[in-house]
């Protein structure tokens, strides 16, 4: 019975979602306020440095690995961004290497 409910709330969570990513291209069509083209520009740099910031800010340089697993991700991220200009890449191989690092290297 859960997971009937369960089930709705994932379809219902996932159509709302789709419908707020669709509606601006609906509401403005193709021609688009400079406002919006503005924030299409710089909201996806805003949210990554902030989700950067949220995801080291509980690291510890003195205890444990010292951050070397971040830092070395971090570092990986950005050569492989300025390299490819591949957005997906670079976070997808940054994090496999992280993981590869916590999992395997400082286990």
């Amino acid at each position: 019975m859960y997971d009937v409910y369960a089930g709705y709330i994932v379809l219902i969570a996932g159509g709302i979602t789709v419908m707020l990513r669709f509606l601006p291209f609906i509401a403005f069509g193709k021609s688009r306020p400079d406002f919006v083209m503005y924030l299409g520009r710089v909201l996806p740099p805003a949210v990554m440095a902030m989700l950067t910031v949220y995801c080291l800010r509980s690291v510890n340089l003195l205890a444990g690995t010292h951050g070397l697993p971040e830092g070395l991700a971090c570092l990986a991220v950005i050569i492989l961004h300025v390299w490819k200009r591949n957005t997906l890449l670079s976070i997808g191989a940054g994090t496999a290497l992280y993981m590869f690092m916590m999992q395997i290297v400082f286990a």
